[in-house]
């Protein structure tokens, strides 16, 4: 299928935090409950139009393993935008951040943009993370930030509200 503009994100963050799942619930429209590490990167791709223009998303998602955190850095070359996800039920996910986001800026062109995402939300009675800290971050940092929940979709499609990957500028 013809497109008219190819866009590379790179999923990033802590092992465990449902960058995998994210990107499944996107491009498959599904949810697994278990997934097997990541081990290195995985791929997945999905068309979408904005606008009446058809756009190729390619989304990579990196593994949460510092073991892996050479490969993972390769990644960032040519990324539009970055997904920087934490679990909104671990607070040392969260306390992770700044690492991480020091990194992809460090590896990436000045132009990428970042969304910071607190996945997981269906899990709130499990909440270790304020919504409003999330934003606070976000804020501080520059970073476009959502809430969401692989499992139930929620804020992973299209909406009034726009979503991840349109978040990013696709």
């Amino acid at each position: 299928m013809a497109y008219a503009y190819l866009f590379k994100y790179i999923i990033i963050g802590d092992t465990g935090v449902g960058k995998s799942c994210l990107l499944l619930q996107f491009t498959d429209k599904r949810f697994q409950p278990v997934h097997d590490l990541t081990i290195g990167v995985e791929f997945g791709a999905r068309m979408i139009t904005i606008d009446g223009k058809q756009i190729k998303l390619q989304i990579w998602d990196t593994a949460g393993q510092e073991s892996f955190r050479s490969i993972t850095r390769s990644y960032y070359r040519g990324a539009a935008g970055a997904l920087l996800v934490y679990d909104i039920t671990r607070r040392d996910t969260f306390n992770h951040l700044t690492t991480w986001l020091e990194d992809a800026r460090q590896h990436s062109n000045s132009n990428m943009v970042i969304m910071l995402i607190g996945n997981k939300s269906d899990l709130e009675s499990r909440r270790e993370v304020k919504k409003e800290e999330g934003e606070a971050f976000a804020r501080e940092h520059g970073l476009i930030f959502m809430e969401t929940s692989a499992k139930t979709a929620s804020n992973v499609e299209e909406s009034d509200s726009g979503s991840v990957w349109c978040g990013l500028g696709a």
